[in-house]
This record gives structure tokens, C-alpha cells and sequence, in this order.
């Protein structure tokens, strides 16, 4: 028998390179060395290997969209603003933690978060619109009731001898002959020269989405104009409008999606004007009359009323 010999250059202890013919052989793995790991991620004994993928993170972006449109219509509305910017806060913090994700590649859906971002942040801004407008009705409300107390006041204070009074400076109480009220169309002038104007009411149709006007009544509309004729900027937010209907219930503002009412806003500079639209709702059996009354500032004018048919 004939013992193969090694090449000089083989390693004496390892394995053959060839076969007693001369055919090379495979060279085997060393012990102890483990083989190449199946691609992919290791899965269940039996099972083929899972492919290593991770599922987008699109849950937040679609939160905050959902939130901010219902925000949004909650918040447009006076009797359900407070919700809508709770919910607005919330589609504001999802949609930045989902905006995050998508810019980290863990979501695919980086559009959508940011559209949830915007209407929640739209719903908050309509939702603290309505806290400013009920705060300047109630101050206006609480002035118009210290009025009336301080009236009261006056009255029960009336000295007994006719033509007496304890207030050296008081101003003279209107007369008969002075008008109660001016008609629609006219003007009122104060004596600091600034001129407000209240239009002839007009049948006004709100809109699907309106608030304040119940189903029956007769909607109107009237067209404020105020102008500065005096020499200071004149400061209008605060020129609230109230009406009344021929049985003298106040009548409710109407709000929609059609501008039925525009408050006022800002400034007016001497010699310039400012106009604004006012729609009400009158029960259908008292809607022949309507009584309007505002004045250009809360502290420094009295009210004006103007009177008149709505037809």
C-alpha cells in the first residue's frame, strides 16, 4: 500500500489537498466554526427566516388629523367652542410628535400630521376668538346693569322740593320733546362729532351651518355704519349691537358661515368710517318691528336706538 505524502507547503495535520489521483479536494470547514447565518431575521424552529422590517408609526399623524377637523367644527360654533379647543390642543401635540416621527423615518405619512397640526391649531385660534367675544359681552352687560343701578340710585335720591337737586353739575333729564328714538336710516351725531348710522332692516337666509337663529323665525339684517367726525382715533371692538322685537324679547344674533354678523374691529382714524353687518332672529309673530341699540364705545357714549317696521 501506498502512503500519500504532503507538499512541503501543506500543513502535515490538516487534511489532503488531493486525492490519491491527483483531483483536489473541498476544503471543510475548521471544527468549532460556526457556518453563515441564513439571511434575513431567525424565526420560529421550522419556519423560513423573516425578512427584517419594521411597520410605519402613522398612528399619531392620523390622531391629530382626526381631532383637528372635529376641533374645527366644534370650535366655529359658540355653545361648543370650549371642546373644540380641547380638542385642537390635542391634534397640536400629536401632530408634532407625528410630524417628528415621519422626519425620523418611523412614519410615511408626514403630510397628514401636518395638516392635523394646522386645523388643531385653526380650531384653538377659533375657540379663543369666542372667549374674547364673551368676555367683551359680559363687561358690556355688567356696565349696562351698573347704569341701570346707578339710575335707581338717582331716582330713590330725587329731593322732594320740584326743581331741587344735590348735584350742582347734574345733566338735564331728556324731555318729551326730545325724540326716544330715530328711524332707520337716520343719523345720530354725539357732541364729540362722531356719527353712527343704523340701516333699514332686510330679510336675511342663514346658512346651514347657522347658530343663534331657530327654526320658525324671521331673520334680518342691518347694516351699522360708524364715522369719526372727531379728533382721536376711535377704538370700535368694543361697539356692541342689541335688538329687540315688537314685543320687546331680545332677539338672538345669528352666526354662520355667510358673515350674518361682522363684529367690530380696530381703529378708526379721524374723518374715516367703519361698517358692520348684524343679523337677528324674531319670533315669526313679532317680527313686524324691530328696536336696534349700540354706541360706538362701551365707557365713553351712550347708547342710541333707532326703531322701526322690518318691511
Amino acid at each position: 500500500m501506498t502512503t500519500p505524502t504532503n507538499s512541503p507547503d501543506q500543513n502535515p495535520w490538516g487534511p489532503p489537498s488531493s486525492t490519491p489521483d491527483g483531483a483536489p479536494t473541498a476544503t471543510p470547514t475548521p471544527p468549532g466554526m460556526p457556518g453563515m447565518p441564513p439571511t434575513g431575521m431567525p424565526g420560529i424552529p421550522g419556519m423560513p427566516p423573516q425578512p427584517l422590517f419594521q411597520q410605519p408609526r402613522n398612528g399619531l399623524g392620523v390622531t391629530a388629523l382626526v381631532l383637528g377637523i372635529v376641533g374645527l367644527l366644534f370650535g366655529v360654533f359658540p355653545f361648543t367652542f370650549w371642546l373644540g379647543a380641547i380638542l385642537g390642543i390635542l391634534a397640536l401635540i400629536f401632530g408634532i410628535i407625528g410630524h417628528g416621527r415621519a422626519r425620523q423615518g418611523q412614519a410615511t405619512n408626514k403630510g397628514v400630521a401636518l395638516s392635523g397640526l394646522i386645523l388643531g391649531a385653526v380650531a384653538l385660534v377659533a375657540s379663543i376668538a369666542w372667549i374674547i367675544f364673551l368676555v367683551f359681552a359680559v363687561d358690556e352687560f355688567k356696565n349696562e346693569l351698573d347704569k341701570e343701578i346707578a339710575k335707581q340710585e338717582k331716582a330713590s335720591s330725587a329731593p322732594a322740593t320740584p326743581g331741587a337737586t344735590t348735584e350742582p353739575d347734574a345733566k338735564p333729564e331728556p324731555t318729551e320733546t326730545t325724540p326716544a328714538a330715530l328711524k332707520f336710516g337716520q343719523t345720530f351725531t354725539y357732541e364729540d362729532g362722531i356719527k353712527v348710522t343704523v340701516s333699514q332692516p332686510r330679510a336675511y337666509k342663514p346658512d346651514q351651518f347657522a347658530a343663534g337663529h331657530t327654526k320658525g323665525n324671521s331673520a334680518f339684517q342691518v347694516t351699522v355704519t360708524i364715522v369719526n367726525g372727531s379728533k382721536e382715533t376711535l377704538d370700535v371692538t368694543g361697539a356692541l349691537v342689541d335688538a329687540s322685537d315688537a314685543q320687546g324679547a331680545q332677539a338672538d344674533a345669528i352666526f354662520d358661515g355667510s358673515n350674518a354678523t361682522t363684529m367690530f374691529r380696530g381703529n378708526v382714524l379721524p374723518g374715516k368710517q367703519a361698517k358692520g353687518d348684524f343679523a337677528f332672529s324674531l319670533p315669526a309673530a313679532a317680527a313686524g318691528e324691530m328696536q336696534v341699540e349700540l354706541s360706538p364705545t362701551i365707557l365713553d357714549h351712550e347708547n342710541a336706538i333707532w326703531i322701526g317696521p322690518t318691511k
